[in-house]
């Protein structure tokens, strides 16, 4: 009985998930339409920047929309990993373009700086506090999920730092207005162009290092081998692979030399306790070990294959 309240628990919680998202996706996707418009209206190209960054949260939101409905979907012989790459791959994608658009942006701005144009300063004022108040209501909606689930924490962390942008656009509206600072429009496109291309690296970095199979950085490979090698029964730990199928999966490969030729209980035993420690120790949780006795190969730790 308890395992059945757990599983609806869970399914109930996955619904609420997927619904929060979906109100995200669509505050969110009218908020750009309206900033877009503003600032085309209005000539403000930090508005227009600002509307970028919303845009870059819709496709944020989508991906994890998809992701947590994927998420459910079993693997098949022709799909043996499932769909576990496909948000790593929209990651890269959207990354790349974030930070295309983003030199755009400050090409744009620094025309602008030199020479000011006359802005509509109460369409800026008034759509900025639409997108605060809207990217507020998600940010709220999402906080709960992002404290237990990696996923969902990536789209509140988008949402919460947009809506912060949204606040540098307000109060640049305000001075354009009493102050008729109109240059503040062309520096927070700057700004918040820069910040674009940070957090687009940050995520291009990161998804080319999962795509591309690296070890991921808070692990050690040799602190692994030390550590499986307390195993009296172990000589050798090599021809040794670690890579992330995705953010939530950490899989190891690796030949383990025997110094006596064990039956294949024991291996099972062993096998067990190498999962124990890498798992507890360095968060792996997928581990592929192929046996060896005596066999003439080479012992590096890595290997090129």
């Amino acid at each position: 009985m308890s395992h059945s309240n757990s599983h609806n628990h869970s399914h109930s919680d996955a619904d609420l998930k997927s619904r929060n998202l979906i109100i995200s996706i669509f505050l969110n996707i009218v908020i750009t339409v309206a900033q877009v418009i503003g600032g085309l209206l209005s000539g403000s190209l930090s508005l227009l920047s600002d509307a970028l960054h919303n845009f870059s949260d819709v496709v944020s939101l989508i991906i994890s929309y998809i992701a947590n409905r994927l998420s459910k979907r079993e693997a098949s012989l022709q799909k043996t990993f499932g769909y576990k790459r496909a948000e790593i791959l929209a990651a890269f994608i959207n990354a790349a373009t974030l930070i295309i658009v983003a030199i755009l942006l400050i090409i744009e701005a620094v025309k602008r700086f030199h020479e000011p144009q006359e802005i509509e300063t109460n369409l800026v004022i008034w759509l900025s506090l639409v997108a605060i108040l809207g990217n507020g209501l998600s940010v709220l909606l999402l906080k709960k999920s992002s404290e237990s689930n990696m996923n969902m924490r990536s789209a509140y962390l988008h949402l919460l730092t947009d809506m912060m942008a949204s606040v540098a656009v307000f109060i640049g509206g305000l001075l354009m207005k009493y102050y008729q600072l109109f240059w503040v429009d062309s520096v927070l496109t700057f700004a918040i162009a820069l910040y674009l291309i940070v957090m687009g690296y940050d995520l291009l970095k990161n998804s080319v290092k999962v795509l591309m199979l690296f070890t991921p950085e808070e692990i050690a490979v040799k602190d692994i081998v030390k550590v499986i090698q307390t195993i009296k029964a172990i000589k050798n730990v090599h021809h040794i692979h670690i890579w992330q199928v995705n953010e939530d999966e950490i899989h190891l490969e690796a030949h383990i030399d025997f110094e006596e030729n064990i039956t294949l209980s024991q291996f099972d035993l062993i096998l067990s306790e190498v999962e124990e420690l890498v798992f507890h120790n360095f968060g792996i949780n997928h581990v592929n070990i192929q046996p060896e006795y005596g066999k003439s190969d080479s012992k590096d730790v890595i290997v090129q294959d």
